[in-house]
């Protein structure tokens, strides 16, 4: 089982409790140090009280596990608005909405544009693909084509 596996087991059930969703937990090097982030959600969205409350929830309940055997920093964040669209439920939320794709190759639909990166409206998703609507059509692309999916932002 993976790091970030293990601390989702470990640690959703009391983020879960205090009233929020566990989104995602990454474990990686910044800047030479190790991180342990976890990224959480609420419905109106997550504030730094928020952040500090669940960090100082799940810190002694990793403690006391001890899942990580190396020193690391434990970050606790907001999902924010741009979060990448990973989940079934992250794409309902997002139906009719722009979207920012990024595929990890040039798609075989020439209509798309010859682009990897481009902005479309997401029409549907299953299991196995999204469907986007672009001012060129319908289109449908592999979930695991995409290197990056999240909601567009205009600013």
């Amino acid at each position: 089982m993976k790091i970030t596996e293990k601390v989702a087991e470990i640690v959703e059930p009391k983020i879960n409790e205090l009233g929020y969703e566990l989104y995602d937990v990454e474990f990686k090097k910044e800047y030479g140090n190790w991180e342990l982030l976890i990224l959480i959600d609420k419905e109106g969205g997550v504030d730094l009280d928020d952040c500090e409350k669940v960090s100082r929830a799940v810190d002694p309940i990793l403690d006391e596990s001890d899942p990580i055997e190396q020193a690391y920093y434990l970050t606790v964040s907001s999902v924010g608005i741009d979060r990448p669209l990973k989940l079934d439920k992250d794409f309902d939320r997002n139906l009719g909405q722009k979207i920012d794709v990024k595929l990890y190759a040039l798609p075989d639909d020439k209509a798309l544009g010859n682009k990897k990166n481009f902005v479309a409206e997401l029409v549907s998703h299953n299991e196995e693909t999204f469907t986007v609507r672009t001012d060129k059509g319908e289109f449908s692309l592999a979930k695991k084509a995409a290197a990056l999916i999240r909601p567009h932002i205009d600013f």
